[in-house]
């Protein structure tokens, strides 16, 4: 970051639905933002409808103080290597919004860099949509190498301009942060959750129950119980449902997830913590994802996605909720 200027430059090289987030909120913040991406691109071009300057990403970088990252983490190790490293200003802070690469060896940061983390802890619609209003999703943030001593100032500015500040942002580290958000997504947010109702789909539709109510009864009202989660934890989602269906929880919830569930969940840590799961993923992502579109394909063509299809159709809030041309928000372990 410039000691010379009161606001850093920003480069934000990316603008899908974080990048955007980040750029605008940026901007209405009141910081100089360049966007960096390909010309012609549909990102590239709805980039300056929103009013950015765009620039090839080695333009954008080259005159920034600060060169936020938010591409996909698999094509990142290459951005890194053929445009970053070589056009990235002396002293100039390099940032990230999750720490995979670098906490797994796949970027090495210039020593000359400050490197600094800043991960909202929600989807870049909600990132934005709390800033309009005036509030804002909490961060967390951390610095990995500070050579020029501006790595948490660097951190903590960039936050505040995603409007983090209004709401809590909390010290973290690149590794805590990469394994910690791994892990939740695997087990818990899209792994967990997903096994979880596929299976209570199947058991409820083989043993004979109409494919309709199985849907509603384990995908549909599963908001409904998250929500009340995000609100209040636990306690809230206990205020908030009968006596019957608190009682089926305490004497039916340990019976699903069990310590063998618990167990199964520190292997998966485990894979994590020694990069097991960060060697497999990237020889998948070179081997051109044969195994990831397969299970992809598979998730895709699960008889739950068909009977949802056909009960969506007639849940028009749904439809007036989304913006044309756009999917539903993605949940905050997509992000």
């Amino acid at each position: 970051m410039s000691p010379s200027t009161s606001k850093p430059r920003i480069a934000v090289i990316g603008y899908g639905s974080q990048g955007r987030a980040h750029a605008l909120n940026l901007r209405d913040s009141g910081f100089e933002v360049t966007v960096g991406l390909r010309a012609g691109g549909p990102t590239s071009i709805r980039a300056k409808e929103d009013g950015f300057r765009v620039k090839p990403p080695a333009e954008a970088v080259a005159a920034a103080d600060i060169v936020a990252v938010l591409t996909p983490d698999m094509v990142q190790p290459a951005l890194y290597r053929e445009v970053i490293e070589p056009n990235i200003a002396a002293g100039a802070c390099l940032l990230f919004a999750h720490g995979f690469n670098v906490h797994f060896g796949q970027i090495a940061p210039r020593a000359d860099l400050d490197v600094a983390l800043v991960a909202p802890k929600g989807p870049g619609a909600l990132v934005r949509r709390e800033y309009e209003i005036g509030r804002g999703v909490p961060c967390v943030w951390a610095v990995h190498q500070d050579p020029n001593g501006r790595a948490e100032a660097c951190a903590r500015t960039y936050a505040e301009g995603l409007g983090g500040a209004r709401a809590n942002l909390i010290r973290t580290t690149f590794k805590e942060e990469t394994e910690t958000d791994l892990f939740g997504e695997q087990a818990v947010l899209c792994g967990g959750a997903s096994a979880l109702v596929q299976a209570g789909y199947e058991t409820l539709v083989e043993a004979g129950y109409q494919p309709e109510i199985a849907y509603y009864e384990v995908l549909h009202e599963l908001k409904l119980i998250v929500d009340l989660f995000y609100e209040g934890g636990i306690t809230r989602m206990l205020e908030f449902i009968s006596e019957t269906a608190q009682y089926g929880d305490f004497v039916s919830g340990p019976r699903i997830v069990d310590a063998g569930t618990k167990e199964r969940m520190k292997a998966v840590l485990a894979e994590i913590q020694d990069g097991t799961f960060a060697r497999n993923w990237i020889a998948e992502y070179e081997a051109g994802l044969p195994n990831y579109r397969r299970y992809k394909e598979a998730d895709l063509e699960h008889p739950i996605e068909e009977t949802g299809r056909r009960l969506r159709a007639a849940m028009r809030w749904l439809q007036a909720d989304t913006p044309a041309g756009q999917a539903p928000a993605r949940s905050a372990a997509a992000a």
